[in-house]
């Protein structure tokens, strides 16, 4: 049985203890979420190795970080590292974006080494290992997936909601199709003449996730790429199909993330968040970001924070990390550090909005400490103590910082 299942047959399986023990709620409360589909928890039988985590309302705001080879650098080594500061800094969960290299070796040493829940693009491989996108067949989609469910794949992401009949909604757009999977559905599609496999065939794609227990991410294939494109017909097409694919996948007992763009205008991410949650049936939402502004290249972690805050805000649950190297590069080592802390710092700030029990402890904590001149306490409790002591490293003696100094430090001034 799918865990799920489980959760609907009211049982309380070790993963659901875990996540209640993680999030300092009940267990029923998580089993009842479960059995709902409000949450999920990400988890292949055969990942053994996994510390479950749970998603979705209630709990606290989740974050994915991505990596993964390309075509222009195709290193195992290079990937475990960044899957080292993905435990270090705490990111929820981890994807394996890789479209270079040997895909399979590279997938299952990193599913050995992680701990966290491990999700990936199955269409991805599908292209590399196979023929022409256009030479394609249908069950050659399939396959890959029910390779990496074996593997121990815990979340992958498929686009299933992009059909022939929304492919005419985007002649007015002014950057088409911006996701990867999506881009290649669409092509297939148009050079086959035939219905997006993923949909045509989901069924075949619910057997295997509720044999292996895979969560589907339900991939938005028609997000925009840039302001000008936000919450048009084709993304808003996209997102009532995939609700209708969620009400058929709980049918089976199989658990469901709904994603979310892109590029939204500050002014229409509540839109975003409340029009997901109805027509998607309140699944858990995992948004890219949102970018708040098409003008930050070099620092598309911050508009993509911006925007994952206020999404959280009004009921996004899961935040997609976007690095510095967004729409430049491969991301770095450096660049997928930046990515956490950055999507953290986020992710924190929307559970303290939102009332997420004991959240604001964190910083109650800094503050007695900031108070008090306690840096190793600070240090302690930062997001990223390596940083933050480093920029106290030129005067770390003083117990005053040299923003003021001794004389114009303001708490030792109104202590007397």
């Amino acid at each position: 049985m799918t865990l799920m299942k489980k959760a609907r047959s009211g049982l309380i399986t070790k993963q659901m203890e875990i996540v209640a023990a993680k999030e300092n709620l009940k267990k029923e409360f998580i089993r009842h979420g479960l059995a709902e589909g409000t949450i999920a928890i990400p988890a292949n039988i055969k990942h053994k190795n996994l510390d479950p985590i749970g998603i979705g309302n209630g709990l606290k705001t989740k974050i994915n970080a991505n990596i993964g080879t390309s075509n222009l650098k195709s290193d195992i080594n290079g990937e475990l590292e960044k899957l080292s500061l993905c435990v270090k800094y705490k990111a929820d969960t981890v994807m394996d974006l890789s479209t270079s290299g040997d895909l399979d070796k590279i997938r299952i040493q990193l599913i050995k080494n992680s701990s966290l829940p491990f999700g990936t693009v199955p269409i991805y491989q599908t292209v590399k290992d196979n023929k022409t996108i256009e030479a394609l067949a249908s069950e050659d989609f399939i396959e890959t997936i029910e390779k990496q469910a074996k593997q121990g794949v815990d979340f992958i992401t498929i686009h299933a909601g992009l059909l022939r009949k929304t492919l005419p909604l985007l002649k007015t757009r002014k950057m088409g199709i911006v996701s990867r999977g999506g881009a290649i559905i669409s092509r297939w599609i148009k050079s086959n003449n035939k219905e997006n496999p993923f949909y045509s065939q989901f069924e075949q794609i619910l057997d295997i996730a509720s044999e292996y227990d895979v969560t589907l991410s339900l991939g938005d294939g028609l997000r925009p790429g840039c302001l000008a494109d936000a919450t048009d017909k084709a993304q808003l097409a996209e997102l009532k199909i995939l609700g209708d694919l969620t009400l058929r996948a709980w049918q089976k007992n199989v658990q469901i993330i709904i994603e979310g763009p892109g590029h939204i205008p500050l002014d229409q991410i509540k839109f975003n968040v409340e029009i997901q949650k109805k027509y998607c049936h309140n699944a858990p939402f995992y948004v890219l970001g949102p970018l708040v502004t098409d003008i930050a290249p070099g620092y598309d972690h911050i508009t993509a924070a911006i925007g994952g805050a206020l999404a959280g805000m009004h009921g996004a649950n899961f935040l997609c990390y976007v690095t510095p190297s967004e729409h430049l590069s491969l991301p770095s080592l450096e660049d997928v550090k930046q990515g956490i802390i950055v999507t953290k710092i986020a992710a924190h700030a929307v559970d303290i909005a939102n009332g997420i029990k004991d959240a604001r402890n964190w910083d109650d904590e800094m503050s007695n400490a900031r108070f008090n001149f306690d840096w190793e306490k600070q240090f302690k409790l930062a997001l990223d103590p390596e940083t933050a002591r480093k920029k106290r490293s030129d005067i770390e003696k003083d117990e005053y910082c040299s923003m003021c100094g001794k004389d114009y430090c303001s708490m030792r001034n109104y202590k007397g």
